[in-house]
């Protein structure tokens, strides 16, 4: 199953607001990733379906699909955008994140930071509520 590359934002040619959401950045859109991240995605992918049919021929087929079903449940899961981001622990532990080790564990969080800038809490909960449109506004604090 080939994956067509990266899309573009669905309203390229429509209205852009650049004081609440910057300046558009449509090349790093539209570039497809380094090759090294690109390998990584599809050795992801690979494993994946790899462990999905091993579970399934020795299991059968429900287990798998349980595993599906539980992993959509924890990736819903969230805090509200805010000042503590979401550990998505049950996700990781069901996935098997925990044991790999990150660039992120390595190399600090980016959130700690001296360029990090919060998101704004309203306008990014009415973003995922449906009220508003647009990425998460970045707050001015």
């Amino acid at each position: 199953m080939q994956e067509s590359g990266p899309s573009l934002p669905h309203d390229v040619l429509g209205a852009h607001d650049t004081l609440r959401y910057g300046l558009p950045a449509l090349k790093s859109d539209a570039v497809p990733g380094h090759p090294v991240q690109i390998i990584q995605e599809q050795n992801r992918k690979y494993h994946a379906n790899t462990k999905r049919y091993l579970l399934e021929k020795a299991y059968g087929t429900a287990l798998p699909f349980q595993m599906e079903f539980e992993q959509q449940i924890l990736s819903k899961f969230q805090r509200p955008p805010g000042l503590l981001p979401s550990s998505m622990l049950g996700l990781e532990s069901l996935t098997g994140a925990l044991d790999e080790i990150g660039f992120e564990d390595s190399f600090g969080n980016p959130m700690e930071s001296e360029s990090y800038v919060p998101v704004d809490l309203h306008h990014s909960m009415e973003v995922r509520l449906g009220l508003a449109k647009g990425p998460a506004q970045r707050s001015f604090v």
